[in-house]
């Protein structure tokens, strides 16, 4: 009973010391509504309002057609440039795309010559270049198909495809990268938070202040394990539901209570990260390097910003015993397709897992510490 009061009010005096940290508890509030609302809708795989100039050397009802085929939200309304102002305005970036379109194309498509358009293209976007490359030759085609045809029905070939997207239908990108979002927030700010707490204790000689009183290391990490993970998991619920649910209005389709039983399990894992960090670094600098380098490859391999089917063979076995990789795995399972536990235990078996081995390893590392320091 007195370890438990030990840690419950040594976790008090770490929250304490948070809310005296303006800038930190600043911080945390950023990173959990504005820096999730600009990641979800700042940032995106698909074309949207490209700038598209046409240059028509044709001026038939044809090449109207095709200009009139470019419209919002995947393309700004188009604007006709002559050929000479072509080069000039890709170096001064007013356009992403500028299609040309040759003299006589319309006759010479009707007499079967096969005419070219040129598709000009500033690939210093080079994502969206590719993407929106792609969506002015299915455009294209589709409108000189259905123009000569006079018919906008389509044939129906020897086997009809049916496509149904599940789980996200419109293929809103903000719902899966605000979800990302406050997955790679809850890395990066657990782990800053209790490594942080950690060295500043040090720093500020008030580690030798514990050591004096009859408390153990177990306590100690402990604390910090909970008050730490406590305010991120506040404010992983926060962002949730005002920002991810409210604000974006992405649906979560599965149960709110098993995603944050996952949550916490990642948490376990991620204060002892923090704990192990601030304990082999000497200064504040060596571990804001030290963390750089740990969250950067939990985000990159953690599936959340690219497949994992994506990556090499090998990097994949490795990558199975990262957290992170489980934490994204179980979180799409439950928020997108509205999985239940049987659908995720695996993975909060492995994140659990995990998450106690390292944080035994880390408690025999803070332990050893603090008998150098006695």
């Amino acid at each position: 009973m007195t370890s438990l009061l030990n840690i419950f009010w040594l976790g008090i005096k770490e929250i304490r010391s948070l809310i005296s940290d303006k800038v930190m508890l600043l911080f945390v509030i950023y990173a959990f509504t504005m820096a999730v609302y600009i990641q979800a809708t700042g940032t995106s795989n698909e074309v949207n309002n490209a700038s598209i100039a046409f240059v028509d050397e044709d001026n038939s009802a044809l090449s109207k057609e095709l200009i009139n085929a470019f419209y919002p939200p995947r393309f700004q309304a188009p604007k006709k440039i002559d050929a000479r102002e072509t080069e000039d305005a890709m170096d001064k970036g007013l356009f992403m795309f500028v299609v040309g379109i040759p003299p006589q194309f319309e006759d010479d498509l009707r007499a079967g010559r096969n005419p070219e358009i040129q598709i000009n293209i500033d690939a210093t976007a080079m994502q969206q270049a590719g993407i929106g490359t792609t969506y002015i030759k299915s455009i294209v085609n589709k409108r000189i198909s259905n123009y000569l045809k006079r018919t906008d029905e389509q044939d129906s070939g020897p086997v009809q495809l049916i496509i149904r997207k599940l789980f996200n239908p419109n293929g809103t990108a903000s719902w899966f990268l605000s979800v990302v979002a406050i997955i790679n927030q809850i890395s990066l700010l657990t782990i800053v938070l209790t490594g942080a707490a950690v060295i500043r204790e040090r720093e500020h000689g008030t580690l030798e202040h514990l050591l004096v009183m009859p408390l153990t290391a177990f306590e100690i990490a402990m604390a910090k394990v909970w008050a730490n993970g406590l305010v991120i998991l506040l404010a992983t619920a926060t962002s949730l539901f005002l920002v991810v649910q409210m604000a974006l209005k992405v649906p979560f389709a599965g149960s709110h209570l098993l995603w944050f039983l996952g949550v916490i399990l990642y948490l376990f894992f991620a204060t002892a990260l923090g704990i192990f960090l601030g304990t082999i670094s000497r200064s504040m600098a060596q571990f804001a390097l030290l963390n750089i380098l740990v969250v950067l490859v939990l985000m990159l391999l953690s599936g959340g910003s690219t497949p994992v089917e994506s990556q090499p063979g090998w990097l994949q076995n490795i990558t199975f015993f990262l957290p992170s990789r489980h934490f994204v795995s179980f979180s799409q399972v439950i928020i997108y397709r509205g999985g239940g536990f049987s659908a995720v235990w695996r993975q909060f078996l492995m994140v659990g897992a995990i998450g106690l081995v390292f944080f035994v390893y880390s408690l025999s590392l803070f332990r050893k510490s603090i008998a150098v320091t006695k």
